[in-house]
């Protein structure tokens, strides 16, 4: 396929990876039914069963929307060498789903993460973090070492690929942590998804930094994800000193084009760079937050409106 292509995810209906989440779940039938009626053609996983985790029941679930599986996350608490092996089998487990239901014209992606919201203190100063909550010199070594071991395992046993997500609430979330994890990670082996908005809140705005990291890492992006930050939510965390969770329940990731991602300079360089992946939108809806199929149609037609 050559053109760009619009997926979007589970979370987008409130099908986040965190545990204690209030409200009425959205199932991944009424999902998929609306990701199609508001104009996506590819989909993430999401959290292991919220799809059928049988790959011939997914693979009807999918071929009878017309929906292309893109990718699944996976959540490994990088920094502990002890979660290494686990991390592995969890990966593998999921890949091998993926490379059961995958596209004959696109492979989708292991979406590899640190075990985000899981350190209180990094999630209490997300979109804030500060160098003194930094990795040190031998965690760095031990969370790239898990990374590539992953990214190993999954390519081995399925041969699909791996990107790494850089994320808010996790130890890779600033732009010089996301530069350190690439420095220490093998190039051919590990990607990264450049998501927009993680990148805004981490690096507490978006203003021109956004382009310019594009440029920075623009030989790692794989794939993408278009998710957008309201800097006046990012703010008030700020003063308010909220958490992670509290920013999320507050509409910190707000629709597209209603936050400071230029979306249309974001495209315009992936055409530029002749990217031909998928761009997936992520808003984080919680559970009861928001009607999910409006805001997806809402976000749909704005990427219409900028040539997507």
């Amino acid at each position: 396929m050559s053109e760009i292509q619009v997926g979007n995810a589970p979370c987008s209906w409130g099908s986040l990876e965190f545990e204690g989440l209030d409200g009425e779940p959205i199932g991944y039938a009424r999902m998929l039914d609306e990701l199609v009626e508001t104009g996506y053609r590819g989909t993430e996983l999401g959290d292991w069963g919220f799809m059928p985790t049988d790959p011939e029941a997914l693979q009807a679930e999918l071929t009878g929307r017309g929906v292309t599986m893109l990718g699944a996350f996976v959540p490994v608490a990088l920094k502990d060498p002890g979660a290494h092996e686990a991390g592995c089998a969890e990966a593998v487990k999921v890949a091998r789903l993926l490379a059961a239901v995958a596209d004959p014209h696109h492979a989708p992606f292991l979406v590899l993460a640190d075990d985000n919201g899981t350190v209180p203190e990094r999630t209490a100063k997300a979109g804030r973090v500060t160098p003194d909550l930094a990795l040190d010199n031998d965690a760095w070594t031990d969370f790239a070492r898990g990374a590539e071991a992953v990214a190993a395992a999954v390519r081995d046993e399925t041969g699909l690929r791996t990107v790494f997500h850089h994320h808010c609430a996790g130890y890779v979330e600033t732009p010089v942590e996301i530069a350190r994890f690439l420095e220490r990670t093998d190039p051919d082996l590990v990607g990264l998804v450049f998501d927009t908005g993680h990148y805004a809140y981490g690096n507490a705005g978006c203003a021109e930094t956004l382009m310019d990291a594009l440029d920075r890492f623009a030989e790692r992006i794989w794939y993408v994800h278009f998710k957008d930050c309201d800097p006046q939510v990012a703010r008030r965390a700020g003063e308010e000193n909220w958490d992670y969770f509290e920013a999320v329940r507050n509409g910190v990731f707000c629709e597209l084009g209603q936050g400071c991602v230029d979306f249309a300079a974001v495209l315009d360089w992936l055409k530029g760079r002749g990217y031909t992946g998928w761009i997936t939108v992520e808003q984080d809806v919680l559970p009861g937050m928001g009607m999910p199929k409006e805001s997806a149609g809402r976000n749909r037609r704005y990427l219409s409106g900028i040539g997507l």
